[in-house]
């Protein structure tokens, strides 16, 4: 694999990230007049219809997205602490640990983030936070114990990438986009499984408006779920880029990540939107068969062996 430069790689990425995110309302929007089409039951002005009921319902949908994104984007801080079970890590318990991200901190004029411990023996860490003051480095317990100091200084960078980056911020507004797709499809199912869906009188009964809302639904969650994998992915390499020159120790970063995916199943995270934020995600990997290349499309990062071979290069 050629290697293209540092700051070739990330102006692409950041490129890539940025069309990736602008679909997302994209094809909400879209998915909402489409479904506005297929029910409209005047067949000879059905665009002008269509647009009518478009305008009219966009607001009230705009809002209802718009006070989803409000609560989540305000809440996700303490649903990833619960759901990863980290706790603070106090200076006085591992100085080594904070010399390092200070260290780190200083050589590229960044404010210090907090400092979290997941209880784990083994080996993951993630970053995140939305603005300065929920700004975190968790690390696990056996990412501490079993890596050297280059190995863990190389880590932290990585995390501290997608701080200056702000790629959790990125990727929470992903998750949003997929959650609202996946809460629709999943209330939707409920309505048909449960009675809501059977055949009605009409034109147009409930059941099929239903039906119809489902798929579309259902084919919304589908698209924003690849979009956002493709983006989780984008910023995957990056944050190893930014690791690579903010230590000038490519190789550090290589070797911890072989350590790293030989081990990076942090049991108490049982979340998958969760579970994208880790360096290695820990409920993710793909298998070397036929199936891999359509696992890849699914997959939140991409195969650590591939990011080996990249840092490799540097």
């Amino acid at each position: 694999m050629q290697y293209v430069g540092l700051h070739t790689q990330i102006r692409k990425n950041n490129a890539k990230s940025i069309f990736l995110l602008i679909l997302f309302p994209a094809v909400l929007f879209l998915l909402v007049w489409i479904f506005l089409y297929l029910v409209t039951e005047q067949p000879e002005q059905k665009f002008y219809y269509t647009n009518q009921n478009f305008l009219r319902y966009i607001p009230w949908i705009s809002i209802a997205v718009l006070l989803w994104f409000t609560i989540a984007y305000f809440f996700h801080t303490g649903m990833i602490r619960k759901a990863t079970g980290s706790v603070s890590l106090e200076r006085m318990e591992n100085k080594r640990i904070y010399n390092l991200v200070e260290n780190l901190c200083i050589g590229c004029g960044m404010p210090m983030p907090k400092i979290n411990l997941i209880e784990d023996d083994s080996l993951n860490a993630f970053a995140s936070g939305i603005n300065p003051s929920t700004f975190t480095v968790s690390l696990s317990r056996g990412i501490i114990n079993r890596l050297s100091d280059e190995e863990l200084e190389a880590v932290i960078a990585h995390e501290l990438t997608h701080i200056r980056n702000r790629d959790v911020r990125l990727l929470i507004i992903s998750i949003i986009f997929v959650g609202i797709f996946a809460f629709v499809t999943e209330a939707l199912f409920r309505v048909v499984r449960f009675g809501g869906g059977g055949s009605s009188s009409g034109k147009k009964g409930s059941g099929g408006i239903i039906l119809i809302a489902l798929v579309i639904a259902a084919f919304g969650y589908l698209l924003s779920s690849i979009f956002r994998f493709a983006l989780s992915k984008k910023r995957e390499y990056l944050a190893d880029a930014g690791s690579a020159e903010m230590t000038k120790n490519p190789l550090a970063l290589a070797s911890a990540l072989e350590k790293i995916s030989t081990d990076s199943r942090i049991e108490a995270v049982q979340r998958k939107d969760v579970a994208q934020l880790f360096i290695d995600n820990p409920r993710e990997k793909i298998k070397n068969n036929p199936l891999s290349s359509l696992a890849l499309i699914f997959a939140t990062h991409p195969p650590i062996e591939k990011r080996i071979e990249l840092l490799k290069q540097f």
